[in-house]
C-alpha cells in the first residue's frame, strides 16, 4: 500500500501554499502546520506547543447547509476550548472596523488578559466600542458594574432587560452600525445554546459581520 497520509499532507500543503501565494502578507511571516485527526485536539496540541493568541475561521466551516450560521467546527472550538476566536461569515468582504458592539450580562472580568484581542483591534483600527449590558432575571448589582478595563474601552453604554444575553443581542443588534460583534464565552452566557448542540442555525441567530468570542473568566 502506498503511504496515503504523506500524499494527503503533500496535497494539503500544496493547496495552502497556492492560497498564500494569492495573498499580500504585508511582510508578515506565515508558518504552515500540518495536523492529522480531530480539529479540536489538533488546535489544543498546537496551543500547548507554541501558544495561540487568536483563532480565525469561517463561521460555517465546510458545511453545505445554507441554514447553518455557526457550524460544527466553530461550535466545537467554542465549546471545548477557551481560546479567543474570530468567526467570519460567508461572503464577508473586509473593511476597516470602525465600530464594535460588545454584549454581555455581567461586567465582571476576572482575567483581563482575555480582553487582549479586543484591545488590539480597537488600538489598530481606532474603533469605538458600544457596550450592550443585558440585565437577565438573575442579575446582581455587581454584574451591573463594568470592569475598569472594559469601562476604559467603551464609547457608549446601553442597558437592556432580556431573558438572556442572546435575546438582548437579537433585539438590539440592528440599532448599531457595527463592523464587529464581540461576546464572552461563558457557559451560561451568549452561547448557552451551544452546550445543547454544536451548531447554531441562521433562524436562531445571524450576523453579517465578524464575531469575536473571548473567554470571560
Amino acid at each position: 500500500m502506498i503511504n496515503i497520509d504523506s500524499i494527503i499532507e503533500r496535497e494539503t500543503n500544496l493547496y495552502i501554499k497556492t492560497l498564500l501565494n494569492t495573498v499580500d502578507t504585508k511582510d508578515v511571516e506565515i508558518k504552515m502546520i500540518s495536523a492529522k485527526g480531530n480539529v479540536v485536539e489538533s488546535v489544543l496540541s498546537i496551543d500547548e506547543e507554541i501558544g495561540i493568541d487568536l483563532i480565525i475561521l469561517g463561521a460555517k466551516s465546510n458545511s453545505i447547509r445554507q441554514e447553518i450560521f455557526l457550524g460544527k467546527t466553530a461550535g466545537s472550538l467554542v465549546k471545548r476550548t477557551e481560546l479567543p476566536m474570530l468567526t467570519v461569515p460567508d461572503g464577508y468582504k473586509f473593511v476597516p472596523i470602525k465600530s464594535i458592539l460588545m454584549a454581555f450580562k455581567s461586567g465582571i472580568v476576572k482575567k483581563r488578559a482575555s480582553l487582549k484581542p479586543l484591545q488590539f483591534i480597537v488600538e489598530n483600527f481606532k474603533a469605538k466600542v458600544d457596550i450592550l449590558l443585558v440585565k437577565t432575571p438573575n442579575y446582581t448589582e455587581e454584574d451591573m458594574q463594568l470592569d475598569k478595563a472594559v469601562d476604559k474601552l467603551k464609547s457608549s453604554l446601553t442597558i437592556t432587560e432580556n431573558a438572556t444575553t442572546f435575546q438582548g443581542v437579537l433585539e438590539h443588534i440592528n440599532s448599531f452600525n457595527s463592523g464587529l460583534l464581540c461576546v464572552f464565552r461563558r457557559k451560561r452566557g451568549f452561547f448557552m445554546k451551544l452546550w445543547e448542540k454544536s451548531t447554531i442555525l441562521k433562524s436562531e441567530f445571524y450576523t453579517n459581520v465578524p464575531l469575536l468570542i473571548i473567554k470571560g473568566k
